[in-house]
């Protein structure tokens, strides 16, 4: 089947049968072959799970060989709203796709992403009719508090992980966004990295997968 979204794919190396459904989404810039170096390891760890790991359905404003969930050519937080809606209109419907596709509900699916990838992977998680497995996400933020508080449906698990040097979303964000998962009663674990700027490091990517296969064996 074509996907919506131009997708990188790992399938299971021994043809197992699918259990469970990892979608990896890149950070600003990069498309599904970058996020998609994380499976390097949890595949090994994870041998009846699926990765899919989707470009952004737009070409990046700075980088025209990479893509963008959303522009960030405005500060106007209500332009990036509007933005933001439309990738996440965009990335439901991928996700019914491959949920018809491998036939698998939420509840067997993780949402992962790093940068604007975790500002959509909460989004869309906690929007959602039905709750998903897990929500995991590097060097995110909340995009909109007040967007998520009026449209939250579900109260999905949440891990957070962050750099405690990132210049380009600030930590403080991680700490913003573990408030308002505690007040509107969302479980969530966060972890902070010391010495570590703006990306995911092995030992980001070993305390998600560690937080991953929790999930999927409760």
């Amino acid at each position: 089947m074509t996907f919506c979204l131009d997708t990188t794919i790992i399938k299971p190396e021994k043809n197992n049968n699918i259990k469970n459904l990892v979608v990896l989404l890149h950070g600003y810039g990069g498309d599904g072959k970058d996020i998609s170096m994380l499976t390097l390891n949890w595949k090994r760890h994870m041998p009846d799970t699926i990765f899919i790991c989707p470009n952004g359905h737009e070409q990046c404003e700075i980088n025209p060989l990479g893509y963008q969930w959303f522009d960030l050519g405005s500060d106007d937080p209500n332009y990036i709203l509007g933005q933001f809606l439309k990738a996440e209109k965009k990335l439901n419907k991928f996700l019914d796709e491959i949920k018809n596709e491998y036939k698998i509900d939420n509840d067997k699916i993780i949402l992962a992403g790093f940068s604007q990838g975790c500002m959509m992977s909460i989004n869309v998680g906690l929007t959602s009719e039905k709750p998903f497995n897990c929500i995991v996400g590097f060097s995110g933020k909340i995009i909109n508090l007040n967007d998520l508080k009026v449209r939250r449906r579900n109260s999905t698990n949440i891990l957070l992980i962050h750099g405690d040097l990132d210049d380009i979303v600030s930590p403080t964000h991680l700490l913003e966004a573990k408030d308002f998962f505690l007040r509107e009663d969302v479980n969530v674990e966060t972890h902070l990295i010391k010495n570590c700027g703006h990306h995911i490091p092995i030992e980001a990517s070993s305390i998600a997968l560690n937080y991953i296969l929790k999930k999927i064996n409760s």
